[in-house]
């Protein structure tokens, strides 16, 4: 029998939601700063498998979560494609050489980076319930590019744009070339095990319409596609964080099984404008979260209710800040937990 949470991404709309959180394993648990500190930095706990999948199941074990999410990171993906991988501290990932300064044939593929992924999810799939639904997840190929081009994050990807309008072919080619190894990636963590997949596009909304259209949409139209005609038992929720009234089309076209919805968005006008009995993921405020108080479970009502009357999974509107106190994750579950629809 699937989870709840597996039920609901495959269209059940059930009485008591599912809830997970994303970035729900990490540094917000002081089981996870323990580990780290014995272990070293972000990058040896990634590959090392054992403990990348003892830190997968942390938040079951405290919290009971509906769905267990793979602990990685989006840029293992330009790793596998032959980039140099380096986070630093206090400054984040690097990525060299920047495409801005090589083309992309300097990169010589190095696939056996992916192997250590798959070996945490199929020892995670060991550890956990048949309840729980495991979820494995990729970086979309908009928000990989942005990082691969600059060699690392920025406010307004102004690098990253002014290539794809200067150069739309050349731009064109990494996009395509991400989303053909973010395929594969995405097929070993289902022969692993992984149940469910999420398309992370964190910088989606950095872009015009058009550009929407050709860098975002389409490209996960082309995954979600691929996956569903390998796996379509396997459901893949798409999240383009900031796309605002363009989410709509995205649903639309992309034909993702689920939608995640960011906090920026009003749940009241995403009940409304998507299609009618998609599943959607959201999306309260993590800062609400941080907060507390009796606007956490305000709002937290808010959108269950906003939400009834399609299948949907309870998350944030992005990741869990790692300053969150663990009595307010506790009482957002106990209020999840403890509504039901009428």
């Amino acid at each position: 029998m699937p989870g709840p949470l597996l039920e609901t991404l495959k269209g059940a709309n059930l009485a008591r939601r599912p809830i997970w959180l994303m970035r729900q394993a990490g540094r917000y648990l002081p089981e996870y700063r323990a580990l780290r500190a014995e272990k070293g930095g972000f990058l040896a706990l990634v590959y090392d498998s054992e403990a990348a999948a003892e830190i997968t199941v942390q938040p079951l074990r405290r919290f009971q979560f509906d769905g267990a999410i793979l602990f990685s990171d989006i840029l293992i993906v330009p790793y596998a494609m032959g980039q140099d991988l380096q986070f630093l501290a206090g400054e984040g990932p690097h990525l060299s050489p920047r495409l801005l300064d090589k083309g992309l044939e300097s990169l010589v593929a190095v696939p056996e980076r992916l192997s250590a992924i798959y070996a945490t999810v199929a020892r995670v799939k060991t550890l956990i319930s048949p309840e729980t639904t495991l979820l494995g997840f990729a970086g979309s190929p908009w928000t990989v590019a942005t990082y691969m081009v600059a060699g690392e994050g920025s406010r307004d990807h102004h690098d990253t744009r002014a290539l794809a309008y200067r150069d739309s072919s050349a731009f064109q080619a990494i996009i395509d070339a991400i989303t053909d190894v973010t395929i594969e990636y995405l097929s070993g963590q289902v022969e692993a095990g992984a149940e469910g997949l999420q398309l992370f596009d964190s910088w989606s909304g950095s872009l015009a319409p058009a550009e929407f259209e050709r860098w975002v949409i389409a490209p996960n139209a082309k995954i979600a596609a691929e996956m569903q005609r390998r796996y379509p038992h396997v459901p893949v929720i798409g999240f383009p964080k900031g796309a605002g009234e363009k989410l709509a089309a995205y649903a639309r076209e992309t034909g993702v099984n689920a939608v995640g919805v960011d906090e920026t968005i009003d749940p009241l006008w995403a009940a409304r404008e998507l299609p009618a009995g998609l599943p959607v993921q959201g999306n309260l405020d993590p800062l609400l979260l941080l907060a507390g108080g009796a606007e956490l479970e305000k709002q937290t009502i808010r959108v269950l209710e906003a939400f009834a009357d399609r299948p949907h999974v309870f998350n944030l509107g992005h990741g869990i800040g790692q300053h969150t106190p663990i009595e307010h994750v506790e009482a957002l579950l106990a209020i999840v937990r403890g509504w039901s629809r009428g």
